[in-house]
C-alpha cells in the first residue's frame, strides 16, 4: 500500500510539474506574441528588408555659352516579377495571351537573340516564378520608351510585373576636350579636375529606397517606401568652347610634329581672369596624346618665361635703365666657379638692357641680378613674393602643386641660387603662376586671379555667381609697366620671335623660353628641354593672354621656344583674331524663326513681359487666356491664347517645369516629371477627361 502511494504521489508531482511547464511555456508565448509582437516582426523585417542608398541625378557642367561639357544620361535595367499578383491572376491568362507578341517586340528592339529564344527564357521564369528576373541592362531612354509600349509591359507594373532600375551614366559629350579640367565622376576611381572640387555641389543628396530579400541574395523594392534624391547643382564654367578646340587642336599638332612627351596651352581673358581655355596633352605608350595630366598647374623650372620677374624687380627698384649698357661677354660668364651660357654665342658688342631681354640673353639677366642684388639676395626673392610667385594661384582645381621659390635660409641656397633663379633656374613655378604675371602686364599692372568656374545654378536659376577678384591692385608703377610693355613688344619685333610674327595683321607682346630640364637619376645628359612662350594679344588693346609649354624628347631636332611653342601660340592667336570683328555693341534684333526652339508656352502675362522686354514684335491674339503659346507664322510672331478647363487635360507641352508644374497640380493632378528643359511628352493626351488624383508623367528635353 505504501510503495502504490509512493508510486502516486511521484506520478502527481510530475504531471504537475509538466503542467506549470506548459503553463510558462503558454504565458511566454502569449507574452511573444501580445506584448512583444511589434518588436519581433520589426527584427524579422530588418533581417529581410534594408534601405538602400539611391544616388542623385549629378549636376551638369557647361561652358560659358551653356554647351554641356560632362552631364548624366539616364540607362534602365530592366526586371520582371513573375511572382506580380496580375501577372498571376486567372492561371497566368494574362502572361499566356501577350506572350507571343511581347517575345517579338523584344527580339526586334534588342536583336541579341530570336523571338523563339526570348519566349522561352519568359516561361522558365514564368515556371519557376522568378521575383527579380533581369531582362536587359543598360538601355537607353529612347529603348526604354519604346519597351514601355510593348504588350503587356503598358498594362503597368502590377499587371506585367516589369521593373525598371534607373542610373545615371556620365559622359563628356566633347570627348578630349578639356577632359583633364573637366574631369569624369566615375565610380570607384579618382575624380579629378572640376567634377572634383566641385563634388559635394554637384553630387547632390542621396535618397533611400526600401527592399525586401527575396531567395538568391536579391533585393526587390518595396512599393512606396522611397525616400526621394535631391538633384545636383550645375556648375557654369568661363571655359569657351570654340577657344579650347582651337587651343587643342594646335597643342596637339605642335606636339604631334616634334614627337614632344607632354605640354599645355591656358587661355586667359585679360580684364577677368577667366580662363577661356586650358589643354593639356600627354604621350601615350602607342605614341598618341591623351589629357593624363593637369601640367598647366604642375610646378617646373620656367626657364627665360620667367625672366619678365627679374625685369620687373630690376626696373622697379631703379636699378637698370632699358637704355643701360651690358657686356654679354661672347655668352659666355663664369661665377661662383660655374658658367652661365647663352642659347646662341653673341657678338662682342655692346648690347642695350632692351636687347639683352629681346635676344633671351641668360648672361645678361644672371649679371644684372649678381650685380644688383648679391650684396642683398633677400630683396630679389622678396619682390617675387610680392608677385604671388611663392603661393599657389588659388584656381578652383584640385591638384595645384606648390611652387618653391628659394630664399637665402633655404638648405639649398648657394653662391649661385640668385644668378641662376634670374633666368628661369632653381625656382619652380607653374605655368598658371607665369601666365597670371604676364597677363597682369598686360591688364595695366592689375593682377587677376584666374577662375574657372562662373557661376552655380540650381534647376536653371542662380544660387551663386563668382566675380572676377583682384590679386594685387598694381604689380609695379606705371614707368615700369611701360617698359614691361616695351620689352615684351622688342621680342616680337626684334628679339627671339621676330621671324615668327613677321607680317601678322595684329600685334603680339610676348617672351619665349627655353628651358634644359633633368631626367632623373641621368641627369642633364639627355639634353631634354622645355619649350615655352607666354604673351598677349592684340598688344594694343589686349583681350587675351596665353601661354605654350611644351617638354621636348631626348635630343629633339627643334627645342627652341619660338620653334616648338611659338608655332601652337600663333596658330591660336591667329585664328582667334580672324574671329573679332572689333568691339561688340549691344543691339536688339528682331526676333528670326528658329525651327529648334522659336515655340514657348506659358503664362500669358509673363510671356508678354519677356516679349516687351526684349523688343519682340507678335501678333497678339492671347485675349484674356491666362495661358498662351507663341510661335512663328510664316515671317511673323504670334502668341495665341490657350482655353484651359478643370475638366480636359491641357496641353502643356513647350512649357517650362515651373509653368507646368503650377497648372498641373492646380488641377489636382499628381505629377511626375522628368528631365530638364521645356515638357516635350505628357502621359495623358490634351483634350482628355481627368480625374482627382490621377497620375501624370511628363518628360522634359
Amino acid at each position: 500500500m505504501e510503495v502504490k502511494r509512493d508510486i502516486l504521489w511521484r506520478v502527481y508531482l510530475c504531471f504537475i510539474g509538466i503542467t506549470a511547464l506548459c503553463l510558462v511555456v503558454l504565458g511566454k508565448a502569449f507574452y511573444i506574441q501580445r506584448v512583444q509582437g511589434s518588436y519581433w516582426r520589426s527584427l524579422s523585417d530588418s533581417l529581410h528588408q534594408k534601405f538602400i542608398e539611391l544616388d542623385a541625378e549629378r549636376g551638369t557642367i557647361y561652358s560659358e555659352d551653356s554647351s554641356m561639357l560632362s552631364t548624366s544620361i539616364p540607362t534602365f535595367n530592366i526586371y520582371v516579377d513573375f511572382g506580380a499578383d496580375g501577372l498571376r491572376e486567372k492561371n497566368g491568362k494574362r502572361f499566356s495571351e501577350n506572350l507571343d507578341s511581347l517575345s517579338l517586340c523584344l527580339a526586334g528592339l534588342f536583336g541579341d537573340q530570336s523571338a523563339q529564344a526570348y519566349k522561352k527564357d519568359l516561361q522558365r521564369g514564368y515556371r519557376v516564378m522568378d521575383r527579380y528576373y533581369q531582362l536587359q541592362a543598360g538601355l537607353s531612354f529612347d529603348q526604354y520608351k519604346k519597351l514601355r509600349n510593348f504588350p503587356l509591359v503598358r498594362q503597368g507594373r502590377n499587371k506585367s510585373g516589369f521593373i525598371a532600375e534607373v542610373n545615371n551614366k556620365r559622359l563628356n559629350p566633347f570627348g578630349l576636350l578639356a577632359n583633364r579640367t573637366i574631369g569624369l565622376a566615375r565610380a570607384n576611381a579618382q575624380n579629378v579636375g572640376l567634377e572634383r572640387t566641385y563634388d559635394t555641389l554637384l553630387k547632390g543628396q542621396m535618397g533611400k529606397r526600401l527592399v525586401r530579400y527575396i531567395a538568391g541574395g536579391t533585393y526587390v523594392p518595396v512599393e512606396g517606401y522611397e525616400i526621394e534624391s535631391e538633384n545636383g547643382k550645375d556648375i557654369v564654367t568661363t571655359l569657351d568652347v570654340n577657344i579650347q578646340d582651337i587651343a587643342e587642336n594646335a597643342l596637339l599638332r605642335g606636339m604631334t610634329e616634334n614627337e614632344a612627351e607632354h605640354g599645355t596651352c591656358i587661355v586667359m581673358e585679360v580684364a577677368t581672369g577667366k580662363i577661356k581655355a586650358i589643354a593639356n596633352l600627354g604621350r601615350q605608350s602607342d605614341g598618341s596624346y591623351w589629357e593624363d595630366l593637369n601640367y598647366a598647374i604642375r610646378a617646373t623650372e620656367p626657364g627665360s618665361t620667367f625672366k619678365l620677374a627679374t625685369m620687373l624687380t630690376l626696373l622697379e627698384d631703379h636699378k637698370v635703365r632699358l637704355t643701360d649698357n651690358i657686356d654679354l661677354e661672347g655668352g659666355v660668364w663664369k661665377v661662383a666657379r660655374r658658367t652661365v651660357y647663352d642659347s646662341e654665342p653673341h657678338e662682342n658688342k655692346v648690347f642695350t638692357v632692351k636687347q639683352a631681354f629681346e635676344i633671351s640673353s641668360n648672361v645678361g639677366m644672371a649679371k644684372l641680378a649678381w650685380a644688383n642684388y648679391a650684396g642683398n639676395p633677400n630683396a630679389f626673392v622678396e619682390h617675387l613674393k610680392k608677385l604671388h610667385l611663392h603661393h599657389p594661384t588659388g584656381i578652383d582645381l584640385v591638384g595645384e602643386t606648390n611652387p618653391i621659390v628659394k630664399t637665402p635660409k633655404s638648405r639649398t641656397w648657394s653662391a649661385t641660387t640668385l644668378p641662376w633663379m634670374a633666368f628661369g633656374y632653381e625656382v619652380l613655378v607653374s605655368p598658371l603662376q607665369t601666365l597670371t604675371l604676364y597677363n597682369a602686364v598686360a591688364n595695366n599692372g592689375r593682377m587677376m586671379k584666374p577662375y574657372l568656374v562662373s557661376a552655380v545654378q540650381e534647376s536653371g536659376m542662380t544660387v551663386k555667381e563668382n566675380a572676377p577678384e583682384t590679386m594685387i591692385e598694381k604689380v609695379c608703377s606705371d614707368a615700369t609697366l611701360a617698359q614691361l610693355q616695351e620689352c615684351l613688344n622688342g621680342v616680337v619685333i626684334e628679339g627671339t620671335a621676330k621671324d615668327l610674327f613677321k607680317g601678322s595683321f595684329y600685334k603680339v607682346a610676348g617672351k619665349t623660353g627655353t628651358a634644359l630640364v633633368a631626367n632623373g637619376s641621368r641627369g642633364y645628359a639627355d639634353h631634354i628641354y622645355q619649350s615655352s612662350f607666354a604673351g598677349y594679344f592684340p598688344a594694343d588693346h589686349p583681350m587675351y593672354s596665353c601661354i605654350v609649354v611644351i617638354k621636348n624628347k631626348p635630343f629633339a631636332k627643334k627645342y627652341y621656344g619660338a620653334a616648338v611653342a611659338g608655332p601652337v601660340f600663333k596658330e591660336l592667336a591667329d585664328k582667334l583674331m580672324s574671329t573679332e570683328s572689333g568691339p561688340m555693341t549691344a543691339e536688339v534684333r528682331p526676333m528670326t524663326r528658329d525651327s529648334a526652339q522659336f515655340f514657348y508656352a506659358g503664362a500669358t502675362r509673363d510671356m508678354q513681359h519677356v516679349t516687351r522686354t526684349l523688343g519682340v514684335s507678335y501678333i497678339d491674339s492671347a485675349g484674356k487666356n491666362e495661358w498662351s503659346r507663341l510661335y512663328a507664322s510664316g515671317q511673323l510672331s504670334v502668341m495665341n491664347g490657350e482655353t484651359v478647363t478643370r475638366q480636359t487635360m491641357p496641353d502643356v507641352k513647350g512649357m517650362g517645369l515651373k509653368d507646368a508644374l503650377y497648372l498641373l497640380e492646380s488641377m489636382d493632378l499628381k505629377v511626375a516629371a522628368k528631365g530638364r528643359g521645356k515638357v516635350r511628352t505628357q502621359s495623358i493626351p490634351p483634350g482628355a477627361a481627368l480625374k482627382k488624383n490621377e497620375p501624370i508623367s511628363i518628360q522634359l528635353n
